[in-house]
């Protein structure tokens, strides 16, 4: 999907064109965003921006600040991928077709955990849908784009190997999964599914790197450090040595 098989993960209102620009020389991917694309998920970033002075991208319209972005990074050798938030499926299938056209992956985030996105029924609240979720998946993988679903581990009631295989049926191509405390749920999505799998949380150093790749990750990706030239030089040199059996880069 990408080489070298090392992202840049989403930082809410941060994660633009010059952010994933700046981390070219060490990465294969970046998934920028997230970015809200409908008029509940664009409020509930509002009350975020508003009531826990948090950075949000609130552009006049997402779908073309999407294209706008993506469309910068076409002289960068390295793989864009759009983080997208919405309560309803059509504006997911709108920007999976910008990502398509301009050679980019999108992902669905199923990830956010702020109470502001999940009562409007975002983020972390589709894990526990997943009839929705699939939905959201197959809408956008009918457009022909690459897909996949950013998500958590440690959700009551969420079996991460089962739903995974689910977003495989529907059509996902990949899985970005914050592994939180439980490393080891990224073996058990990678047994249940052809999925290609990214590891996320607490990738900083040769230890960490190594831990995900023994469970079978695909790739890694570097969150909140992810504009620490240090941190993610350090994270590349470990993925050169661990890259083979556990770090395979299948284009799929």
């Amino acid at each position: 999907m990408f080489e070298p098989p090392l992202a840049l993960a989403s930082l809410s209102g941060e994660a633009d064109a010059d952010w994933a620009r700046a981390g070219a020389d060490h990465a294969g991917a970046a998934f920028l965003g997230g970015i809200a694309l409908d008029a509940d998920s664009r409020a509930a970033a509002r009350e975020m921006v508003r009531d826990r002075d948090r950075t949000e991208f609130l552009p006049e319209d997402p779908l073309a600040f999407v294209d706008r972005e993506l469309a910068a990074l076409e002289d960068v050798p390295i793989r864009p991928g759009f983080n997208v938030r919405s309560v309803t499926p059509g504006p997911v299938a709108d920007a999976a077709r910008i990502c398509r056209d301009r050679g980019a992956v999108l992902e669905i985030n199923a990830h956010c955990r702020q109470e502001e996105l999940c009562a409007v029924g975002c983020g972390e609240t589709l894990l526990r849908d997943s009839d929705r979720l699939a939905e959201y998946v197959a809408r956008a993988a009918e457009t022909g784009a690459v897909v996949g679903v950013k998500v958590r581990a440690e959700v009551p009631g969420v079996e991460l190997p089962a739903l995974a295989a689910e977003l495989e049926a529907a059509g996902a191509s990949f899985v970005h999964v914050d592994a939180m405390d439980t490393e080891s749920v990224i073996a058990g999505i990678d047994d249940a599914t052809d999925l290609f799998v990214v590891a996320n949380n607490g990738v900083r150093d040769d230890e960490t790197v190594r831990e995900y790749v023994d469970y079978g990750a695909d790739a890694v990706s570097v969150g909140r450090p992810s504009d620490d030239p240090v941190v993610l030089e350090r994270v590349r040199a470990a993925v050169d040595r661990h890259q083979g059996p556990g770090l395979e880069t299948p284009s799929r």
